[in-house]
């Protein structure tokens, strides 16, 4: 009941699912930081203050450590449950621990795939895809963070843009065929 829905829910009947991931661990890197300068920073006020000192400050303090604690589980549960699929028909973001958002593009409104790697994603093996679309700014327009970024790279590109030099090539296939046809009846003809 609370658990946030699965993303292949979400697909049709007609899709093939071509990615399911997450995004990098290194998304959390800077939250994880953050939580720990916050709790030693609490701890050390708490142990510089004198032993006669407020009880209430002291209680403050701890119930703000556990508000950082609290925090920073959030922040990995909803690293946890956001998932990015790709199916062959569209891009979808699922997030959200209470309330699920979907974020979806088409992929026939892709125009062009940007992919860049850092030199820290490049250590640490993640990369951001930035999707370009005609017209307005869509929901999916940069996705940071990408595991496997030449796999997935790789695989999105033959998505959006090898089919659609496989048809161009069927289409010029047909067309030599239909000329070789021509071109024998008009020899047979002589």
């Amino acid at each position: 009941m609370f658990a946030p829905r699965d993303p292949d829910e979400y697909l049709l009947d007609t899709e093939r699912r071509v990615i399911r991931v997450r995004r990098h661990w290194a998304y959390l890197v800077w939250d994880l930081f953050e939580a720990t300068g916050l709790m030693v920073g609490l701890v050390l006020v708490s142990y510089l203050l004198p032993e006669r000192s407020n009880w209430l400050f002291q209680n403050i303090l701890w119930y703000a450590g556990l508000v950082v604690l609290i925090r920073f589980v959030y922040q990995v549960l909803d690293w946890y449950v956001e998932r990015i699929v790709v199916t062959d028909k569209r891009f979808l973001i699922t997030s959200g621990i209470f309330t699920t958002n979907v974020g979806m593009m088409p992929v026939t409104k892709v125009t062009d795939l940007t992919f860049e790697r850092t030199l820290m994603g490049r250590l640490f093996g993640y990369g951001r895809l930035v999707l370009e679309s005609a017209g307005q700014i869509q929901a999916l327009n940069r996705i940071d963070y990408v595991p496997n970024p030449t796999q997935v790279e790789d695989a999105i590109s033959n998505l959006v843009f090898g089919d659609k030099k496989g048809q161009q090539q069927d289409r010029f296939s047909m067309l030599k065929a239909r000329r070789a046809a021509v071109g024998k009846r008009k020899a047979a003809k002589l």
